[in-house]
């Protein structure tokens, strides 16, 4: 997520602290606004935690921020550490509003909860619990048992919003699932003859860069790979912790080693999902460039097993580029977390031409998906929409 996603950042609750020590107390304007500087610290950590979550810290005397710090994988250290080591001595008595819940465990770094307890914090203030099972409110009762003020549920749907893909990781066991469709307005993603460049103009284009930034790998089917040999790269020029895996949904093996993918597979990863297709020649020549070939339950037919394999190599997020079979299917087998399309204001009309997604679809206007939480958002002369797709017979 981009600073200017931080910034759009809405306070969607304002409910009450929790009891503490027999007392109950609305949140003040100012707990919202240094809740929502550790929110928007957080984001800056994009492409540089998975598979960690995003996590900001403020610390504060009163109004006054007096150390603030995020967390960034590479860095032994974590938001709270940074922020305590900027306030110092101004830490004793002070609140910390961090962006999700402080770790009591021993993992890459010390626990969190320790630091701020030896500094003398006096009241910590979370949106929400971490769905890690190793902190899930161990972290808050640590805090609580040395002594300290502990208030859960300051901005906790922008909190969750802002994890959604950690959430989602850590709650299902799969990466979180992102489909981006770049479409004209009649729902097209190319003519006739296979003419697609560019439908979308360069704001939209530039945008899907930064969604490739946001992402831990990227996935497309056989088909889009032979007809657009694309390169699947993250072109925003932003820092990342490791390359964005691309992942091919390639039953029969057909990707070519002379391909843009094989040909850079040693500078950024390659999965190429082949079933249980035998090795081949052409296999070997692809995983002597680089490529990983997976086998076995692991296919475009079997879509669960292929976004278990991505979680068990801890590829927290994906995101789907195409094309219309590899869309369709995952949308007609549940697993799309959220949905982006990017529209055109072009229509190309024809029969002929490829619709941006295939599968099976609503059999009844009642089994159709419906986008819930929309956000509508002009790019130049294009329109990106954005929701989280819900069947409407499930209310």
């Amino acid at each position: 997520m981009s600073v200017l996603h931080a910034k759009r950042l809405r306070s969607f609750l304002q409910p009450k602290l929790e009891t503490i020590e027999g007392l109950e107390s609305e949140w003040t304007e100012t707990d919202r606004r240094l809740m929502r500087r550790a929110l928007a610290l957080a984001a800056q950590g994009v492409g540089q935690v998975s598979p960690g979550p995003l996590v900001g810290c403020v610390i504060a005397q009163g109004s006054e921020i007096v150390g603030e710090g995020l967390y960034v994988y590479e860095q032994l250290k974590h938001a709270e550490t940074y922020a305590l080591e900027q306030a110092g001595t101004k830490a004793k008595g002070a609140t910390a509003y961090v962006s999700l819940e402080p770790h009591a465990h021993h993992g890459r770094t010390p626990p969190c909860t320790d630091a701020l307890i030896v500094a003398g914090v006096s009241c910590v203030i979370a949106p929400t619990q971490d769905p890690n099972p190793k902190v899930s409110g161990k972290g808050f009762e640590h805090l609580r048992a040395a002594g300290l003020a502990v208030s859960v549920g300051l901005l906790a749907r922008d909190a969750e919003k802002l994890n959604e893909k950690y959430f989602h990781f850590m709650r299902t066991g799969r990466p979180f699932v992102h489909l981006k469709l770049a479409t004209s307005l009649d729902g097209k993603i190319a003519t006739r003859t296979g003419d697609s460049r560019w439908i979308t103009g360069t704001e939209s284009r530039a945008r899907a860069h930064e969604l490739r930034h946001e992402y831990d790998a990227i996935l497309i089917g056989a088909g889009t790979a032979l007809a657009d040999d694309p390169l699947l790269t993250d072109r925003s020029g932003r820092k990342r912790r490791r390359p964005l895996v691309r992942v091919v949904l390639d039953e029969q093996l057909t990707i070519a080693p002379e391909s843009k993918l094989a040909m850079t597979a040693k500078d950024a990863p390659v999965l190429i999902f082949a079933g249980s297709s035998p090795t081949s020649a052409l296999s070997d020549e692809l995983e002597s460039r680089g490529v990983e070939v997976v086998r076995d339950r692991a296919s475009g037919r079997d879509l669960g097993a292929v976004l278990d394999e991505l979680w068990r190599r801890e590829l927290q997020s994906v995101l789907i580029e195409g094309g219309a079979n590899v869309a369709g299917t995952f949308l007609d087998a549940g697993l799309v977390n959220k949905i982006s399309f990017f529209l055109a204001p072009v229509v190309i009309g024809g029969s002929e031409a490829p619709n941006a997604i295939g599968g099976q679809g609503a059999q009844r206007l009642v089994d159709a998906l419906e986008l819930q939480d929309v956000e509508v958002i002009t790019r130049g002369r294009d329109i990106e929409v954005t929701g989280y797709p819900k069947r409407r017979a499930e209310g």
